[in-house]
């Protein structure tokens, strides 16, 4: 974990924390390395293309801080690495020749011209498929959560998935429930 400029009052500047989800069921064990904050970035790999900033991403902040790359990820897998903005953006096989050699056994990606605050929009009327389905964006914000709590702490955190409780820190354990729900609305604030 790397937090700099962490203090009891506000968040760090930048943050690089590691999440290690340990082999399921099918699925092999996977790690997930959130790098947080304007000059904190990844390690670019070889083909990532341009690296510069969309015109059509707004600016982070009104203030002085500068962005030089877009907000996104970077996945890696064993044969292929994939580029993508942030939220249900499409992803690209990179470096650009690779997805080229690819590009007749790719899924076709449903043409819309919606964003993705409009997509979002639309699914709930039931107009488009949503780009961030909630079988893969709720979890993942959970996940998210639990990076903030350990930004806070700036400690390890080791969560336990079957009893959803974190077991080293009662503090942190403490910030997964909250203050207590207002009466009718109990059935929603369920871990």
């Amino acid at each position: 974990m790397k937090l700099d400029g962490h203090n009891d009052y506000f968040f760090p500047m930048a943050s690089t924390l590691l999440f290690k989800f340990p082999a399921r069921k099918k699925m092999p064990a996977v790690d997930i390395t959130w790098y947080d904050g304007v000059k904190n970035l990844p390690p670019i790999p070889a083909g990532y293309g341009v690296q510069g900033l969309d015109p059509n991403i707004p600016a982070p902040s009104s203030g002085d801080l500068k962005a030089t790359l877009n907000p996104g990820k970077i996945i890696y897998s064993k044969q292929l690495t994939f580029k993508g903005g942030s939220h249900g953006s499409t992803l690209q096989i990179i470096p650009e020749e690779k997805a080229k050699a690819m590009e007749s056994k790719l899924p076709e990606v449903p043409k819309t011209t919606s964003n993705h605050y409009k997509n979002f929009l639309l699914a709930c009327k039931g107009l488009e498929k949503t780009r961030s389905p909630f079988e893969v964006s709720a979890p993942l914000s959970q996940v998210m959560n639990l990076g903030v709590i350990a930004q806070l702490t700036h400690e390890k955190l080791l969560f336990d998935r079957e009893k959803k409780v974190i077991t080293n820190n009662a503090f942190a354990n403490a910030l997964l429930v909250g203050p207590p729900p207002r009466k009718g609305w109990e059935q929603y604030y369920q871990v």
